[in-house]
């Protein structure tokens, strides 16, 4: 890989990992932390570390590339094979090393969202600044099965083919608070929202921002603010329109938040891998990633 003809130019840094020089250059000494306390610090290793012949990723800067670019990329282990001069076998593998160690080196930098909020004392302990969070509900396509049973589990009436579906509660600054778990696309918004108890973990002070497709949520979350919808026998009037304007605007910022979850081709493409939840490791990856670079830049 020609790692330094790429962090030289502005525009194919972020075009091939995602993020701009500076913010990769403060990620490395993280990584690099990450990396030697998963690979040499093993109570049953017996090689020094450094030992051994060195790969075609032989710096920390190389193998932090490597990963970001599979993130943002998201290559089929063919081309990464071509990319960097290795077996699509070995690319594979270096992937499945490194994605907890990614993991790992964000949830250092303090910038992975929670997966699930208890109570409103967690919410108000872990976010004391936040007075709205906007929820909203995103899916990604996946690959069609050949199992009437899995197809039939995965299928998205809204989205007419077979999708994951993940519900994300962002605050105004776009930061990702709580990312949850990936489930099937035939799961319903509202039922995954109950699920992790997002209604009932937030504080009653706290406005919450959301769709139609949360129907019912004022019932454990009084202060709830939503669009009104119109039905057959009655209506929309002019003044319930203009409030719908009014939310919809403001709700924007979480359209927003969902496009830089989604600049990561891992989290947005369709999902091919075969081994089971790893697109829900990339929305989790990309959510703690899309909040690192908020942090620098905010």
């Amino acid at each position: 890989m020609h790692l330094e003809k790429a962090l030289s130019n502005p525009r194919l840094c972020k075009a091939l990992t995602g993020m701009s020089k500076e913010e990769f250059l403060v990620l490395v000494p993280t990584f690099q932390m990450a990396w030697i306390e998963s690979r040499f610090q093993k109570p049953n290793r017996i090689r020094k570390p450094g030992g051994g012949r060195r790969g075609k990723l032989p710096t920390i800067e190389s193998k932090l590339f490597f990963i970001l670019l599979h993130m943002k990329v998201y290559p089929t282990y063919d081309v990464l094979g071509f990319l960097t001069d290795r077996e699509r076998t070995r690319c594979c593998r270096s992937v499945q090393t490194m994605l907890p160690i990614l993991e790992k080196t964000l949830g250092k930098n303090l910038v992975l969202p929670k997966r699930k909020i208890s109570s409103p004392e967690e919410f108000f302990r872990l976010f004391p600044e936040a007075k709205d969070v906007f929820i909203d509900g995103t899916e990604r396509r996946v690959e069609r099965p050949k199992n009437l049973k899995k197809r039939n589990k995965l299928y998205s009436g809204k989205k007419k083919t077979t999708t994951r579906k993940t519900v994300v509660v962002n605050d105004q600054k776009k930061r990702i608070l709580v990312l949850t778990k990936t489930h099937s696309g035939r799961r319903h918004d509202k039922k995954i929202a109950d699920k992790h108890g997002l209604a009932s973990g937030l504080p009653p002070d706290v406005t919450a921002w959301t769709d139609t497709g949360f129907l019912g949520m004022q019932k454990a979350h009084p202060n709830t603010m939503m669009p009104k919808k119109a039905s057959k026998h009655h209506p929309l009037t002019q003044k319930e329109k203009e409030n719908n304007r009014i939310i919809s605007g403001l709700r924007i910022v979480s359209e927003h938040t969902i496009a830089g979850l989604k600049r990561f081709k891992a989290v947005s493409d369709v999902y091919r891998n075969k081994k089971k939840n790893l697109d829900d490791t990339f929305t989790f990856l990309a959510a703690g990633l899309w909040n690192f670079h908020l942090q620098q830049t905010q």
